[in-house]
């Protein structure tokens, strides 16, 4: 039977999307991970990919149709396949069926024994964001060798750190695309396990394993045929990570609201996620029982990798591992060969146990992370930074005073002196972002003050009112001030395109840096020099609690054209902000402090003096234009009342 694809939630209150475009056809073939059509909230638009892998079979609605969320919108599967009872429901597929007689007499042997079974793909892993290849360091099985699910087939390495890749089918290894030493584009395929006579041409140069052109008939007698499928058994359903936007190459997960060995319905939310923009829910797509977590809170998975399993108790899952989507054939179940164990009975690779050995550590303390808890090498290594392993039982022969190793634990203390916490999506996509900002700009900060005692005089006059004219704050003014001077200096209120050109704005799209439980986030003010001070300050507080809720739409933080930050509040007197790119400038509002000044006859009085600090791209602005906009700047604060009035 075909393969329902469901119309994702977006969110706890969306209850239905808009498809905007399909981009694919009936007849058309489709790939895990095609896009098969856009669809959009009230709030953003998205690309639904597919979760299976053959033939656009249906299409149950069309460009405009409003769809209830988590309904069937089109069926994939195999030409001839059943799929109108997927049509309205909300099962992604239905319970697999057993084979039935009828394709042999439908077409001649001879087609499908020219075809043949296809064997699986094992794709270089993607180890991070930024990671496109990795190098293949060591091939530690050949062509020919038997291969269990969980073995190591090769070690590769990014520019930071050594892996190693395990096998997520069993059989032979029927060939190598790449040898010792080779570059590897990320997510291709790089060798092919399956049974002998298996085709695997066709996977080389590519990622995955394509859907089988058609399902495999008689080159064998019937019998012989079916004990493959029953030595491998059902196969459960894969839930894959959702790819939310086309320039999104992985989330981070959040929280499993479901833990392995509960019940699951088709829309129950298996977890939660995030990108650098938002948060997310997971639904499921089938029904049954969670039966396998790929990753855990916090790990960072590629898009369109399988993230869990669901299906029924005893299904098959650790085929599904590190993949995307539910492999097209099932690979056929190999002997396994004989596990190579820690002291404890714990499965340890051979790498693992070479480094516990030549360190003198006991790898028994380890928590595996490879395949079926296996330890691998990162485990041994990650116990041996802790500091809390156990020496390897070598030398307790040598020990005849039991008391003396009680001391040896001391080292543990050490564990509470520090604690490693990984970053968030939002923490991430500063870092990249600032990263790139100071490495790739040439940037530099002017100082400047202005008297704000007009500004201040007006503000006590606000906040004896009552309703929102009564919270207008200090730095409303301030962003106000900047929605009608930043136009005057275009190259300030403007995006870099490429290393020679820029693009000015003729409308103020502002920022603003807002400090969130998740990290930095920069809501934007649209069209902010059309907007009442009023509006401005009101709207800023809008988008700043929806920020700190994580409830901030993606379409309001992106378009800025300028930005302003304020840590005076903080008591910072001056800074030197980084520019969010691709915009060009940014102001740091900092702090009043008390100055004297010459006045008449060469008296000298106080005034309070607030600190502007401007960062600008010195590629597209200089010194004298940024000078310029600040004094600009500072005159209109300096004479508010005025500017309110113009």
């Amino acid at each position: 039977m075909a393969q329902g694809v469901l119309m994702p939630k977006e969110g706890i209150t969306v209850e239905s999307c808009i498809i905007g475009e399909w981009k694919k056809n009936v007849g058309d073939p489709v790939a895990v991970g095609d896009v098969l059509f856009t669809y959009e909230t009230d709030k953003a638009e998205f690309e639904c990919t597919s979760t299976a892998a053959g033939t656009l079979l249906a299409k149950f609605y069309e460009d405009g149709d409003e769809v209830p969320c988590l309904v069937n919108v089109c069926a994939v599967g195999q030409p001839g396949e059943e799929f109108e009872s997927l049509r309205g429901a909300g099962s992604a597929a239905a319970p697999a069926e057993a084979p039935a007689a009828a394709p042999a007499a439908t077409a001649p042997a001879a087609a499908p024994a020219a075809s043949g079974n296809v064997a699986q793909g094992v794709v270089m892993p993607k180890e991070g964001i930024t990671v496109e290849s990795c190098i293949i360091g060591e091939w530690q099985k050949n062509v020919g060798d038997q291969v269990a699910v969980g073995d190591v087939l090769f070690t590769y390495e990014t520019d930071k750190a050594e892996f190693e890749c395990t096998s997520t089918a069993a059989g032979t290894l029927l060939a190598k695309f790449y040898e010792d030493g080779d570059e590897v584009p990320c997510l291709i395929n790089v060798c092919a396990v399956g049974q002998p006579g298996q085709e695997f041409e066709c996977l080389r140069g590519i990622g995955g394993t394509p859907a089988a052109a058609a399902a495999p008939v008689e080159t064998a007698p019937a019998p012989a045929a079916a004990a493959p499928v029953a030595a491998a058994g059902p196969v459960a359903t894969a839930v894959i990570m959702p790819k939310e936007g086309i320039t999104v190459e992985s989330c981070l997960i959040g929280e499993w609201q479901k833990q392995v060995g509960d019940q699951v319905a088709v829309g129950d939310v298996l977890f939660t996620y995030e990108t650098d923009k938002a948060e997310f829910e997971c639904t499921s797509t089938a029904a049954g029982t969670l039966l396998a977590k790929f990753y855990e809170d916090g790990d960072e998975v590629p898009c369109l990798i399988n993230v869990c399993a669901v299906g029924q108790p005893g299904d098959a899952f650790e085929c599904l591992r590190g993949i995307s989507g539910n492999p097209a054939v099932a690979p056929a179940a190999a002997p396994a060969a004989a596990e190579d164990t820690s002291d404890d009975g714990s499965p340890i690779s051979p790498r693992a146990r070479a480094l516990a050995a030549k360190a003198n550590v006991n790898p028994s303390g380890a928590k595996g992370t490879g395949p079926n808890g296996r330890i691998i090498e990162r485990d041994v290594r990650r116990l041996m930074e802790e500091g809390a392993f156990k020496k390897a039982p070598a030398a307790a022969e040598a020990a005849a005073p039991a008391p003396a190793p009680a001391a040896a634990p001391v080292p543990a203390a050490a564990e509470a002196d520090y604690v490693d916490v990984k970053f968030n999506a939002v923490r991430k996509a500063t870092a990249k972002s600032m990263m790139k900002s100071l490495s790739t700009m040439a940037q530099l900060t002017q100082q400047f003050s202005f008297d704000a005692t007009q500004l201040q005089t007006y503000r006590k006059l606000l906040k004896a009112m009552d309703g929102p004219m009564g919270k207008i704050s200090l730095n409303d003014m301030v962003m106000f001030a900047v929605s009608r001077t930043v136009l005057s200096c275009p190259d300030l209120n403007a995006n870099m395109l490429e290393e020679n050109a820029v693009r000015q704005f003729k409308t103020v799209n502002l920022g603003f840096a807002c400090d969130t439980p998740r990290g930095l986030l920069v809501p934007v003010i649209a069209h902010a020099e059309k907007k009442s001070l009023l509006e401005i300050s009101m709207e800023a507080k809008e988008l700043a609690a929806l920020a700190r809720d994580g409830k901030l739409p993606v379409d309001k933080m992106n378009g800025g054209t300028f930005t302003v930050t304020n840590i005076g509040a903080f008591g910072c007197e001056a800074f030197t902000p980084v520019i969010n790119p691709p915009q060009t400038g940014i102001l740091g509002v900092c702090n009043i402090q008390t100055k004297i000044k010459s006045v008449k006859d060469g008296a000298i009085e106080t005034y309070p003096a607030m600190g502007l600090s401007l960062t600008f791209d010195h590629r597209v602005v200089d010194g004298a234009p940024a000078a310029r906009f600040m004094q600009a700047l500072c005159q209109n604060l300096e004479n508010f009342l005025t500017l309110l009035a113009q």
